[in-house]
């Protein structure tokens, strides 16, 4: 870390406390965690996050810059957004919804990153505002944190280990079956809901009756017409509604 000046942190969670530092008069964000006392199991699973973010090669992730290990603490060079996050632009909205094509162009954003990671055979689990990184004024979407990703040995195979944001899982997790890359896409359908209503399709004052609303698929439907999906209105309609309906 010495060549590297420290600059503030940027946040802390479960999986490491991320930094960012000033190298050469560019910014980078540095994640570290602490492995000093993991078993050889935990240590490796640390280590996993690096492996994705060195196999990764997408402008809509986050590039990988380097990794070495110092006092017991795995450090992860990684670049510096700018822009903050996804959650960062839901708040300073202040319930002004966003435009719909700046909502549509995030997401387009979304898919191209996570069908890269899908081509890898890795589930990222954790897709929330927190993870979505933005640069070049907001307009380019980054996705990040992949700290408790899981790589499958196959696109036939099901993880069974249960996690992620509340609010954002599957209905699959909800109800602790195996699930595979479609959990990812449900959770980016949240996502899209989010960005498109400033709120979280799924909400509740504790986690069973969060659960109990997941899996019953019950949500209040999209402001309108304030967001209108330009491709539903292309299919004719018929008998009342639309063939999108």
């Amino acid at each position: 870390m010495d060549k590297y000046e420290r600059v503030k942190q940027l946040g802390k969670g479960a999986f490491g406390t991320a930094i960012l530092v000033l190298h050469k008069k560019r910014h980078f964000v540095v994640k570290l965690v602490d492995v000093s006392t993991l078993k050889p199991r935990e240590r490796e699973e640390a280590m996993q996050e690096v492996r994705f973010l060195a196999g990764f090669n997408h402008p809509n992730i986050i590039q990988y810059r380097d990794s070495f290990v110092e006092v017991g603490t795995l450090h992860i060079v990684m670049d510096f957004a700018d822009g903050g996050d996804l959650a960062g632009l839901l708040k300073a909205a202040d319930g002004v919804l966003l435009p719909e094509e700046q909502v549509l162009d995030l997401f387009v954003q979304l898919c191209l990153a996570m069908e890269h990671v899908h081509s890898k055979r890795v589930l990222h689990r954790d897709l929330k505002p927190q993870n979505l990184f933005l640069t070049n004024k907001r307009k380019v979407l980054k996705l990040g944190d992949f700290g408790i990703a899981k790589a499958l040995s196959s696109s036939a195979d099901h993880a069974k280990t249960a996690c992620g944001t509340p609010y954002y899982m599957s209905p699959e997790i909800c109800t602790n079956r195996p699930y595979n890359d479609k959990s990812d896409v449900w959770s980016m359908g949240c996502l899209l809901y989010e960005a498109a209503s400033l709120q979280c399709p799924f909400d509740a004052p504790d986690l069973i009756a969060l659960t109990r609303q997941i899996t019953r698929g019950s949500f209040a439907p999209l402001p309108r017409p304030s967001f209108h999906l330009p491709i539903f209105s292309k299919f004719p309609k018929h008998g009342g509604q639309s063939a999108a309906t």
